[in-house]
């Protein structure tokens, strides 16, 4: 107990090296947490940097009580404000697949210039998938074109799930990036 309160001391006074035995000491216990809520282990994952942050960022605020259930109020809070994020995100995207469908159906038949427009879309994303890494290419093309779960691609791939996460993520954020250049060319 003496030593946590040492370390803690110590993270609050910008010592990374003590805040990182921390994490390191309370990570399982963490993952543990948002594993009970968030089934999906790479997003679980990337929960858990959030808390770390949170933690990190709130740690002057603690009032030397319990800093296990202190870090675990965090990590839970956290995740029940990512399943309402993903709850209000996939009513979103519901609305908008709906509409979608009608405004393709309609398009289809009666607007050639929507048809097109859609056409130039799948060909800016092709360039921009064409323009990752391969390792990036293939995990984006295998999760979301082919429907395969993580575990699948691993096995695919002959790497652990979290390397499959880790470069899902990672190439969401190159997609974007990729997509933005295509689009400014246009």
């Amino acid at each position: 107990m003496e030593r946590e309160s040492l370390l803690i001391k110590e993270s609050i006074d910008g010592n990374e090296k003590a805040f990182a035995i921390i994490v390191n000491n309370y990570k399982n216990y963490i993952f543990a947490i948002i594993l009970n809520f968030i089934k999906d282990y790479g997003e679980a994952e990337n929960v858990a940097q959030e808390v770390f942050l949170q933690i990190h960022t709130s740690l002057s605020t603690y009032n030397s009580e319990n800093f296990k259930a202190w870090i675990g109020k965090i990590a839970a809070n956290k995740s029940i404000d990512w399943l309402r994020k993903k709850k209000s995100k996939f009513r979103e995207e519901a609305d908008e697949n709906t509409i979608d469908l009608i405004d393709n159906s309609v398009s289809n038949n009666d607007n050639p210039e929507i048809s097109l427009v859609d056409k130039e879309r799948k060909e800016v994303l092709k360039r921009a998938l064409s323009n990752m890494p391969e390792i990036y290419r293939v995990a984006i093309e295998k999760y979301y074109f082919q429907d395969k779960s993580y575990k699948v691609i691993a096995k695919e791939e002959d790497v652990p799930i979290k390397t499959i996460a880790s470069r899902l993520y990672r190439a969401k954020i190159l997609l974007k990036e990729k997509w933005r250049e295509e689009n400014e060319t246009l």
